[in-house]
């Protein structure tokens, strides 16, 4: 009898224990695809950050520390990645039916690739930076972007030419790469009519993310 409560109980809190362990991992999963979803409304800023409290943080501490404006690096990575955090190119096909390789090792919010990403860990210091994290990823694009501004003498607000250097690299920008590529230039085009349309929509609430979460509170 002692034999089979003593059973009884070894198996209930074996039991307890899978259970907390699949409901941990089930928590961890939601939480995960919560981060790292699509902002429901990708073409207003404001509802994006409204959203998502701490890419406000993220973006503007990225302007501070880069110089360039939170609405041409939005704009960047909104045509990049649409903000997606685990976005990668298509892959091609082989025989129309078979999936090949991928285009290039872009991925995550800013579509870095591993080569640049690795470059951009070393500069900043930031090791263990990831680019699903939207946090590193609108870091890296300000820095890639006021690289872009000194080697290139490109204005921080010029969002055209900043993406354009940003797809092509500053030698390739330097040399004209782009001018054959009009699918690239009506890209560079849609970023800076979305870097104008962010920095309209920011003049109209960017104060109120500027607040501490006390002063939101209470105002």
């Amino acid at each position: 009898m002692k034999m089979s409560f003593l059973s009884c109980l070894v198996t209930l809190m074996y039991k307890s224990k899978a259970v907390k362990i699949i409901f941990v991992l089930y928590a961890f999963v939601f939480l995960t695809s919560c981060v790292s979803s699509q902002p429901q409304d990708i073409n207003d800023v404001c509802a994006i950050f409204g959203e998502r409290r701490g890419w406000f943080e993220a973006a503007k501490s990225s302007e501070e520390r880069w110089g360039i404006p939170i609405a041409v690096n939005m704009a960047i990575i909104y045509q990049e990645s649409s903000f997606r955090a685990r976005a990668k190119p298509e892959r091609s096909r082989v025989l129309w039916v078979l999936p090949g390789p991928r285009a290039s090792s872009a991925y995550g919010y800013s579509q870095a690739l591993d080569s640049t990403w690795k470059e951009y860990k070393r500069i900043s210091g930031r090791k263990r930076a990831s680019r699903s994290d939207f946090k590193d990823a609108v870091d890296f694009v300000g820095w890639y972007n006021a690289n872009s501004s000194r080697a290139s003498s490109i204005a921080g607000t010029d969002a055209h030419s900043l993406y354009l250097a940003y797809h092509e690299g500053n030698a390739g920008f330097q040399r004209g790469s782009y001018r054959g590529k009009q699918w690239l230039i009506e890209a560079a085009n849609r970023v800076q009519m979305n870097s104008e349309r962010f920095n309209s929509q920011l003049d109209g609430c960017s104060k109120e993310f500027e607040k501490g979460w006390l002063r939101r509170l209470f105002s």
